[in-house]
């Protein structure tokens, strides 16, 4: 296991080593200037310039870069100007309410995803395939903020089930939180739970079609034992990647759930800080989000190198 993360280490260096470069220079290709949206419209060119003093805009790019960078080391993301206040602080802020509708979505998702593939790969009447592949159909075909309106119509405003605006932290009061989540949270999942079905399937009734499946059905294992105990295993390589995959693109995601749910995490927070030209705001979810998606790739090989022992870490 260490050395098979003490090889990754020089590729991941360089993916978060180019990613904090893009992170810093891609805020500033946008048009505008931060100092001339905080000193206001009446502002004159002096007051515009001291503020590029005050918050180092003034400094070349490279001392910039730098400047940040070694603060990101020193644990210190910078100053919003937007909010006033120290970049690391607000993000941990927003945090928790965007970790728990992740979260909650992954759960989601890897339940209806590995359910409804397993039934779909294992033997069933031609009626049973058919609702199972319409099922996976619509979900796939319907986008998270198309399938988020139609629950906030049928379980918000037709049945009143559940809450379809506004949040509760589940720390604060869980059986209010859990309300709150469960419609984003199945909006943003469903989508990604049919692909993670519809791989799984394709790779059980491949794996059905093996010379070991055949001799375990030969020797009279039952159908189940075979499914489960033979195909389903051997099929869950793949399908753990694409999940690793998923849950990157549920953090994604999340921006235009939250919206659509009016939840403050930090989608809307993104949102805010690139109409603003918050800077530092702007690298730190940059940065972050994809030293996220590493880390949960190199969770995810760990997981496939463990399902599968024909796989080495080593390798």
């Amino acid at each position: 296991m260490l050395r098979f993360l003490l090889k990754k280490l020089p590729a991941v260096l360089i993916v978060i080593a180019a990613t904090s470069i893009i992170a810093f220079l891609l805020p500033r290709l946008a048009p505008g200037d931060p100092a001339t949206a905080l000193a206001g419209a009446d502002a004159t060119p002096e007051q515009i310039e001291a503020i590029r003093q005050a918050t180092g805009l003034d400094q070349p790019l490279v001392v910039q870069y730098f400047d940040w960078i070694g603060g990101v080391f020193r644990g210190d993301l910078g100053q919003s100007y937007l909010f006033n206040t120290s970049v690391g602080e607000l993000i941990l802020s927003r945090l928790e309410s965007t970790l728990e509708l992740a979260a909650l979505a992954a759960i989601i998702m890897i339940a209806i995803g590995l359910l409804l593939g397993t039934l779909s790969g294992s033997p069933r009447s031609r009626v049973s395939r058919s609702i199972l592949d319409v099922i996976n159909t619509v979900m796939l075909a319907t986008p998270p903020f198309l399938t988020g309106l139609l629950l906030i119509l049928v379980f918000g405003i037709y049945w009143r089930l559940l809450p379809v605006s506004g949040e509760v932290g589940l720390i604060e009061d869980p059986n209010a939180g859990i309300q709150y989540l469960i419609l984003p949270a199945i909006a943003l999942a469903l989508p990604q739970a049919a692909v993670v079905a519809r791989l799984l399937q394709t790779s059980m009734l491949n794996v059905r079609g093996e010379d070991f499946v055949d001799l375990a059905r030969a020797k009279g294992a039952s159908p189940r034992r075979i499914t489960y105990r033979h195909v389903l295993r051997n099929s869950l390589g793949a399908t753990v990647v694409v999940i690793g995959l998923r849950i990157g693109e549920l953090l994604g995601g999340a921006i235009v759930i939250e919206a659509i749910f009016a939840r403050n995490g930090l989608g809307q927070l993104a949102v805010a800080s690139v109409q603003d030209r918050d800077y530092f705001v702007v690298q730190a979810l940059i940065l972050g989000a994809v030293v996220i998606a590493v880390a949960i790739q190199l969770f995810t090989e760990i997981i496939l190198a463990a399902l599968d022992p024909r796989i080495r870490l080593e390798a």
